[in-house]
């Protein structure tokens, strides 16, 4: 979990590539963190609903690096964070144009995970998964 927040965090933070979100404890551990940057996908990689009436590429903003310190698997972290983020991207979406959100997950267990916080798969790539604002909206 710490490699690429101590690697990368910071280096993408001062080039404007991504913004990273911490989640410490009492003793400033950290917990929890996820990232957000802004990208594009191209239609044929979004799911219908996702790119009905948008332009090719369609803006939306990535969700990465999504991590939870293990021992608080299961306890609700992991959606909280993807509810923030929800939060984050709803509060960009009234001043620029955004679809909705994207994630990378890096395996099948993240896969699952973001299917049941509502995500659906791209029709070209099962491992990546889009959530459109209007769902995020009705689901906060």
């Amino acid at each position: 979990m710490d490699n690429w927040l101590k690697q990368r965090a910071m280096k993408n933070q001062v080039s404007g590539a991504s913004r990273t979100f911490v989640c410490c404890g009492n003793d400033s551990n950290v917990l929890a963190y996820y990232s957000l940057a802004s990208s594009a996908v191209m239609t044929n990689t979004a799911p219908g609903r996702f790119r009905r009436n948008m332009p090719d590429p369609i803006p939306v903003v990535v969700l990465g690096r999504l991590a939870v310190d293990q021992s608080l698997h299961g306890q609700g972290v992991g959606r909280a964070l993807v509810r923030d983020a929800g939060l984050r991207v709803i509060q960009v979406a009234e001043t620029i144009g955004i679809r909705g959100m994207l994630v990378h997950a890096l395996s099948d267990e993240a896969r699952e995970f973001y299917l049941r916080v509502g995500f659906e798969p791209s029709p070209m790539d099962p491992m990546i998964l889009m959530v459109t604002l209007g769902d995020l909206m009705a689901s906060i």
